[in-house]
Parts: structure tokens; C-alpha cells; sequence
């Protein structure tokens, strides 16, 4: 059982990241400066003094961005080749289809998280600890948005739709809210706005934990709350709601 559960997760990972990958190395540009490109904005505009946020702000996008591609990548499947047909007429259950294709967005993120990896070492200098706690940053991340792109693409019928919802998203949550700058950065009352986005918890657990932002102990465990409640729940609508089966 568990060897038919990996070398489904494998083939799901082979065809839709190592074959594009390899045969199309040019789809892994957008997933290279999409991150960057706003780093160095906001690098350039802050002189320098905001390098270690953009650089957390990368992170999130990454693996938000991630997340939601598994929308595009889904629906295209499921409504152009369908797949998701064969597969709910297979064997095959949803958790492992969608395993394999969430970590197949993941191989994909690799040269870009290889590359904010090398910049948070030689800017960021994190501790083990630091480390740690942007990794569990990323991992809600990168599931929020899994559970958000998989309850879509099964209600999606037509990629061109899944596009316009998945580039919608991933602006409104990683590019909007604060992700690549502190929070105090945003003006009162308009800062209350960017706490509507789980990104913006995200940022600020990241920089208070890397001593670029000040945040009292309760708040950051309020933080911590809000970001664990907000992927149960969007994963427990992905489970209830979302269209697996056609009816």
C-alpha cells in the first residue's frame, strides 16, 4: 500500500515537474523572478534596509504562489485531459493525487527558493531557531494555499478562468498585503485592512522572529493562532467542498 502511495506521488511529480523542467527549462524563469523581481524593488527604493524583509517576502510568495498553481495545473488536467476522471474511476485516492501534485509545484519552487536560501545566509545570517520558525512560515503557506488552488480547480471549467483566479489570489495575498515590508510601515487605519490576509501574519512572525520587527510575545502567539486556524479551516472546506466527483 505504501509503495503503490509513493510511486503514485512520484509519477505525479516526474510528469508535471521533472519532464517540464527538463524539456522546458524556460517555465522555471517566471518561477525564478517573480520573487526577486519585487525583492529588488523594494532592496533598491529602502536603499538596502529593507533587503531582509523583501528576502522573507520572497519566501512567502514562493510558496503561496506555489500553492496556488496547483490551481492552473489541476484544472488544466482535469477539464483538457481529464484526468481527474480516471482518477476518481481509479484506485487513486484524492489525498495522494493531490500530494504528489502539490509537490510537484514544490520541485518546481526549488531554484528560486535555492536562490532566497543564499540571500538569507548572507544577509538574514538566521540562527537554527530563526530558520525553524520560517520554515513552519512557509509549510502554512504553502498549504493555505494548496487547500484555496485544489477547492477551486475542482470547480473550475475552463483554464483560462483558472488562471485569472490564481494570478487574482496570489496578488491580493502576496503582493498587496505586507509581505515584503514591515506592517507598520502601512498607515492607521488602513493597517487593520492588511490583518484580512494570512500572508501579512505570515511576514510578521517571520520578522519579529529575525529581529526586524518588535512584536510583543502575546501578539506573535496570536499571530501563530490565526495562521494554524485559518489552514484548518481552508483545508477542512477543501475536504467538504470541494467537486471531486462530477454530479
Amino acid at each position: 500500500m505504501k509503495s503503490r502511495f509513493f510511486g503514485q506521488v512520484f509519477a505525479a511529480v516526474l510528469v508535471d515537474a521533472l519532464y517540464e523542467m527538463r524539456n522546458y527549462p524556460v517555465v522555471l524563469v517566471n518561477t525564478v523572478l517573480s520573487p526577486l523581481s519585487f525583492l529588488l524593488v523594494i532592496a533598491f527604493v529602502s536603499r538596502g534596509g529593507l533587503i531582509g524583509d523583501a528576502i522573507e517576502g520572497g519566501f512567502i510568495m514562493s510558496m503561496f504562489s506555489s500553492g496556488m498553481s496547483l490551481q492552473s495545473d489541476l484544472s488544466h488536467l482535469k477539464n483538457d485531459f481529464k484526468l481527474q476522471d480516471m482518477v476518481v474511476a481509479s484506485p487513486t485516492s484524492p489525498f495522494t493525487y493531490v500530494t504528489g501534485m502539490a509537490l510537484a509545484e514544490l520541485v518546481y519552487s526549488i531554484p528560486a527558493l535555492a536562490v532566497l536560501t543564499v540571500l538569507a545566509w548572507i544577509f538574514i545570517h538566521p540562527t537554527a531557531g530563526e530558520a525553524l520558525v520560517l520554515v513552519g512560515v512557509m509549510l502554512l503557506m504553502f498549504l493555505t494555499s494548496i487547500a484555496i488552488g485544489f477547492t477551486l480547480a475542482t470547480f473550475s471549467s475552463d483554464i483560462v478562468q483558472s488562471f485569472a483566479f490564481s494570478r487574482l489570489i496570489s496578488t491580493l495575498f502576496s503582493t498587496l498585503p505586507p509581505v515584503y515590508y514591515p506592517v507598520t510601515y502601512i498607515p492607521l487605519p488602513f493597517r487593520y485592512a492588511a490583518y484580512l490576509s494570512p500572508t501579512t501574519y505570515a511576514a510578521v512572525i517571520a520578522q519579529s522572529a529575525t529581529g526586524f520587527l518588535s512584536q510583543a510575545g502575546v501578539s506573535i502567539v496570536l499571530d501563530w493562532t490565526v495562521m494554524v486556524a485559518v489552514t484548518v479551516v481552508l483545508s477542512l472546506i477543501a475536504v467538504k467542498k470541494a467537486r471531486w466527483r462530477e454530479v
